[in-house]
C-alpha cells in the first residue's frame, strides 16, 4: 500500500467526516534536499468534519501528526493539514 491510501485509511479509522482528500504534492518540493519528486514524502490533508467536535484545530493537527508519526519516521517529510468548514 503506498503513503497516500495508508494515510488515508489512518484518517478514515480515527476521524468523521464529510469530506477527505488527500493530495501528494511531492512532486512540487522537487529539487528541495535532493527530493526528486518520487518519494511521496510531501503531503497536504483536506478534512471537513462530518459533525462539530470537541477539538480544537491546534488538537486535531496534533492528533493527525501523532497518528502519522510512523509515516514521518519512514520518510514523510511534510504535511500540511486544512480543516474546512
Amino acid at each position: 500500500m503506498n503513503r497516500k491510501k495508508r494515510i488515508e485509511t489512518v484518517i478514515k479509522n480515527n476521524f468523521i467526516y464529510d469530506f477527505l482528500d488527500v493530495v501528494d504534492d511531492s512532486h512540487l518540493h522537487a529539487g528541495h534536499q535532493n527530493y526528486d519528486g518520487k518519494q511521496e514524502s510531501h503531503f497536504k490533508i483536506i478534512l471537513k468534519f462530518k459533525v462539530e467536535i470537541q477539538l480544537t484545530r491546534l488538537q486535531v493537527h496534533r492528533k493527525i501528526n501523532d497518528l502519522l508519526k510512523d509515516e514521518f519516521s519512514k520518510g514523510l517529510h511534510a504535511l500540511q493539514i486544512q480543516i474546512i468548514s
